[in-house]
Order: structure tokens, then C-alpha cells, then sequence
């Protein structure tokens, strides 16, 4: 356990760390309803999700084959230093090890089931809130795991979109957590697959998850960057920072430069890409630099008309949204938050490679540079 004293907070804050733990039933109220959902899914098919680091999404269909299934899978909570620019090292808090926590992918009337686990190694208590689920604080309630501890949650899918999820374990903790990386995205497909402004079905050749963080990282006399030997050596001091509100680095997928060079995005022209994005804690905006998000997600909601032809989307801080766009030409197109100077100064940029024959009737040099005439 962490010893608040010698971290400086107060006993208000103290007791509000544990304000968000058990929902207000029964165990007996429980376990009648657990008897009765455990016959109403019995027989359900079970199927095995392998979750895969960021960018990339795991195996799915993008329209569901057959009936709902339980959708299962595992996932272990990391904590760990992590380089996240040049010289600049956090003691993050993680899902699986990266920031963000790796993309979850089910269809409506599918049940999740997460296996959640927290290493002995680990030396906070973590749980795990989905914006997707219903009830006991997103699941919240029920996974507050302690090292050494494991537990499974299972929800049933019931709002079709991309949602954030992230640790939450009350009071003070809950911020330091999700700007310490501990965040990340699921996104629950319509059965019948996405759809355009006019209701007719589109698909994707290729998705990609970017998961934008901020980071608030003490400096010290000398004016560089302090390092720390544990998250809770390093908790003080960046709640300090945390206050000002002004992050010192902000990424895309947990460190500057991370989705640049030779591990930039691809596509060919002509493919269909959607792009998930989410940022757990600050609003953002989006723009793709050469290109636009034909159909666009607000707030990430699929069950909602997609607005169409966007310059820049704005995701709120807390969720996430989705975009699609058909590349029409090759190079290499910045995909960037347009606050220009998070984007440029801090970090917030990727790229996106494209193969293909360029189209000089969408866009032409002239003339080359040369003297004023």
C-alpha cells in the first residue's frame, strides 16, 4: 500500500481513493442474478480474442457471423518505465504493457469477458472502467485487483461504437492512472457492419488505433527531466505538474515519433482506412494533412447518421471516435492533432504512408520554384 503521509495528501484525499469500490447491492442479489444470466448465455460459442499491440486491431469480421458469442480474452496489467521522448522517462501504468492498452474488437449482443490480471510484481491496485459497459462504474466496481490478484468481468455489449476504457481506482488515483498510460479502446461493431450517411454498407481494407496521451513530467533544479525508481516515488511531483493542467509531451501511441518512419501507417491508394482514435483524459481534434475523413463517428457512436467530408474532428476528452477515408494519392500524409502546437512542439503527430501513381488532375506543380518574374 501506498503511505499517503509521505506523499503529502491529505485525509480527505485519502478517503476518497476508496469512494469508488463495491456497487450498492447484495451478494445475494448477485448470485440470483448470475444464475439466471449463466442459463440465458449457456451454449452461447466462446471465442478466444488474442489482443495485439497498437496500431493494430485483432483478428474480427467486420459484419458478425452467426448468433452472439463470449467474446474472451486476457489481459495483464504492467507497470514499467517507458521512454516517451528523448531523455524523458515515466513510470507508466499500463494494459499488456503498452500505451494505449491494445484495442478490443465484439458486435452487438456479444458478451466481453476479461480476464484481468495484476502481477505480483506490480505494486499498485488497478481495475478497469469500460465506457461501453452498463453498471458498477463501467465494470469498475468489480475488478479492483490488488498484486498478486487476478478477476473476470463479463458485460454485454449493448452500444455499438469505440469507447475508451481505462483504470480507475478512486480519488486522485483515477487522473494519475489514466495520464500515467493506463488507458486504451474497444470498438463494438454493428452486427450487420458500419454505415454510411445514406444507411448503405461500407467496409475497410485496414484499420488503425492511435491512442493519444498526455504526460506531466517534473523537472528538476538543473531544468531536465526527473527519473524515478517506482510509480509511487514519482506520484507526488506529478500530481504537482498534473495541476497545471499544461502537459509536457503529448503522444500518439506512447512516445514521440512512434507512428513516424519506418513505423508509419500504410496503405495503397485506393484502400479504405479507419482510423480509431482516442484520448482519455483531454479534447483533441483531428486532422489528416492532404486527406479528409469521408465518413466520420462523432463521438464514436455507430448507431448515429456519420457526418461526411471533414477537414478536422474533435474527440472530447474521455472518448473515442472513428473516421474513414479512401486515399487517392501517394506520399506520405501527416495525421496530426491540429492544435498545431500540441501537434508540432509536443508531439501529438503520426504518419501515413501511401504507395500508388499520383493523379495529376487532383494536384499539380505547375511550375517549379524561381525567380519572381
Amino acid at each position: 500500500m501506498i503511505k499517503l503521509k509521505k506523499l503529502g495528501l491529505s485525509m480527505a484525499i485519502a478517503a476518497s481513493l476508496v469512494a469508488f469500490s463495491a456497487p450498492s447491492f447484495s451478494g445475494e442479489e448477485m448470485e440470483v442474478g448470475k444464475v439466471a444470466v449463466e442459463a440465458q448465455i449457456q451454449g452461447l460459442e466462446r471465442v478466444t480474442q488474442t489482443l495485439v499491440a497498437p496500431p493494430f486491431l485483432p483478428e474480427h469480421n467486420q459484419v458478425a457471423v452467426g448468433g452472439p458469442k463470449i467474446v474472451e480474452m486476457t489481459m495483464t496489467i504492467v507497470e514499467k518505465e517507458m521512454e516517451i521522448a528523448p531523455g524523458a522517462f515515466v513510470q507508466a501504468l499500463t494494459f499488456e504493457g503498452t500505451n494505449p492498452g491494445p484495442m478490443i474488437v465484439a458486435h452487438v449482443g456479444d458478451y466481453v469477458e476479461l480476464t484481468l490480471k495484476n502481477p505480483a510484481t506490480n505494486s499498485m491496485l488497478h481495475n478497469i472502467d469500460f465506457h461501453a459497459a452498463t453498471g458498477a462504474l463501467g465494470g469498475g466496481g468489480l475488478t479492483n485487483v490488488a498484486p498478486g490478484q487476478q478477476v473476470v468481468l463479463r458485460f454485454k455489449a449493448t452500444k455499438a461504437g469505440v469507447f475508451v476504457y481505462h483504470c480507475a481506482p478512486g480519488g486522485v488515483m483515477i487522473p494519475y492512472h489514466v495520464v500515467s498510460g493506463m488507458n486504451g479502446a474497444i470498438m463494438i461493431l454493428p452486427r450487420e457492419g458500419l454505415k454510411d450517411e445514406k444507411g448503405n454498407a461500407v467496409s475497410y481494407d485496414k484499420a488503425y488505433y492511435v491512442g493519444e496521451q498526455d504526460w506531466y513530467l517534473p523537472k528538476g533544479e538543473d531544468g531536465k527531466y526527473k527519473r524515478y525508481a517506482a510509480p509511487a516515488a514519482a506520484m507526488g511531483e506529478t500530481l504537482e505538474v498534473m495541476k497545471t493542467l499544461i502537459p509536457t509531451h503529448l503522444t500518439f501511441n506512447g512516445k514521440v515519433g512512434a507512428l513516424t518512419g519506418e513505423n508509419a501507417m500504410t496503405a495503397k491508394v485506393g484502400e479504405t482506412v479507419l482510423f480509431l482514435h482516442s484520448q482519455a483524459n483531454r479534447d483533441t481534434r483531428i486532422h489528416l494533412i492532404g486527406g479528409h475523413g469521408d465518413l466520420v463517428w462523432t463521438g464514436g457512436s455507430f448507431d448515429d447518421v456519420p457526418t461526411t467530408n471533414r477537414e478536422t474532428w474533435q474527440i472530447g476528452g474521455g472518448e473515442a471516435a472513428a473516421a474513414l477515408y479512401t486515399f487517392q494519392q501517394p506520399g506520405i500524409y501527416v495525421y496530426i492533432n491540429h492544435n498545431l502546437i500540441e501537434g508540432v512542439m509536443l508531439g501529438a503527430a503520426a504518419h501515413v504512408s501511401v504507395e500508388g501513381e499520383w493523379n495529376n488532375d487532383l494536384m499539380e506543380q505547375v511550375s517549379k520554384p524561381g525567380p519572381i518574374q
